[in-house]
Parts: C-alpha cells; sequence; structure tokens
C-alpha cells in the first residue's frame, strides 16, 4: 500500500489504487445510507486528505451528499467532527494532507476515518 518508510514532510501517505478505507459514520447516516456498521470506499488519491474520504463516501453514497459538507461550499456541516487515531481533525484544512501517522493508520486499516454526529450543550 505505501512504503513503511517516513514520508517527505508535510506530505502524508496516499492510497495505491483499490485501497479500501474504514470510514465509521454516525447512526442517522448509516440508516439515510441504508448501511449497518462502518463503511469501506475505494481511495486512489496522490495525497491522503479529509476531502479526499469524504468525496469518496459521498461518491459511493450519493444520498449523503450535503448531509456532511455543505455543497456549495464544501464545508464541514455544524455539528459534525472528524476524527482519527484519537486526533480531532474537524479544524483542520479539508485539502492539507492528514498527518503522517493518521494517513498511515487508516490506508493500512488499523484505524477508521470517524465521523462524528456532536452535540451542543453536552
Amino acid at each position: 500500500m505505501t512504503s513503511s518508510g517516513a514520508s517527505s514532510a508535510g506530505a502524508s501517505p496516499g492510497a495505491a489504487p483499490g485501497t479500501q478505507v474504514r470510514v465509521v459514520l454516525p447512526a442517522h447516516l448509516r440508516n439515510l445510507a441504508g448501511v449497518h456498521g462502518e463503511v469501506l470506499v475505494r481511495l486512489s488519491v496522490p495525497v491522503l486528505t479529509q476531502r479526499a474520504v469524504l468525496d469518496a463516501v459521498e461518491s459511493r453514497y450519493p444520498v449523503l451528499g450535503g448531509t456532511i459538507r455543505d455543497r456549495r461550499t464544501g464545508k464541514r456541516r455544524a455539528f459534525i467532527r472528524f476524527y482519527a487515531c484519537e486526533q480531532d481533525l474537524s479544524n483542520e484544512p479539508p485539502d492539507a494532507p492528514l498527518p503522517d501517522a493518521v494517513a498511515a493508520a487508516i490506508v493500512a486499516g488499523t484505524e477508521p476515518f470517524l465521523v462524528v454526529g456532536a452535540m451542543a450543550g453536552g
């Protein structure tokens, strides 16, 4: 999938053609998409980013278009958060490479990309 050596500074490992990435969606989005449990999406990108993962999710499950990100602006919806490897990625730019360790774990399949429905006042 990716080499085990350190990647260049600022460039997270990419996904080899056909790499499957695990994504965990909140219950209401799983219901909308008609899936149970985590979903697998295929990626083939030189650098792993939030946008690449979310584009793949919305491509595989078109009904989710506009539910995670605003269709017009592409910005994350309020009360939706993104996590991986216990790191909150929600406020990172969508086209920024994921941190090397996070990207490597996602590509290896040892960690999922989490889309979490947040709640106010909790």
